[in-house]
């Protein structure tokens, strides 16, 4: 059975830039996830600092009310890894689930290191790139020319053991 990762939407992130086109291709995706009737699981990023965007209880930490309505299950993490001290292990293992899928913000965080951490746990895991966004740039590391999420789904893609697909991919070998 197969289960949908949405990492991340929440206020403090996507309010940060222009998400449209990232957050169009999250709610088709899950939308097709919902249509199977397959699990869509949110994770919240939430820190105990005050002066964080996603500080606990702000209104930044909230999920964002575009796709928020679309959640099953809802859990909180603190750290880039859906998967540290949380409950989504024994949710995934509860529902029979054995590939998952990520979408989600930031891409080269949150849902880079939790489709590792998803593989490394013995999950089928495909990445939809696309699907994907950051609030970082080149600028933020200093790489000019840097494409954040084509250089993520090279790295995950070259690894040969996490599935990369951009949207159109996807419906072509998912829908």
């Amino acid at each position: 059975m197969k289960a949908l990762l949405v990492i991340d939407v929440q206020n403090g992130i996507v309010n940060f830039g222009d998400f449209k086109k990232e957050l169009s291709l999250m709610e088709k995706v899950i939308q097709d996830f919902k249509n199977n009737d397959n699990p869509v699981i949110f994770m919240r990023h939430v820190d105990d600092v005050e002066e964080s965007p996603l500080y606990r209880g702000s209104e930044g930490s909230e999920l964002h009310p575009s796709l928020k309505q679309y959640a099953d299950y809802v859990f909180e993490k603190q750290t880039p890894s859906s998967f540290f001290k949380t409950e989504l292990a024994n949710t995934v293992e509860r529902l029979g689930i054995d590939h998952l899928f990520i979408t989600g913000f930031n891409t080269e965080f949150c849902c880079m290191f939790t489709a590792i951490s998803a593989y490394d746990r013995g999950y089928k895991v495909t990445f939809i790139e696309d699907a994907t966004g950051t609030v970082n740039t080149d600028e933020t590391y200093e790489m000019p020319g840097l494409d954040i999420k084509d250089f993520v789904g090279t790295v995950l893609h070259w690894s040969e053991v996490i599935e990369v697909l951009d949207y159109e991919e996807y419906v072509e070998e998912y829908k």
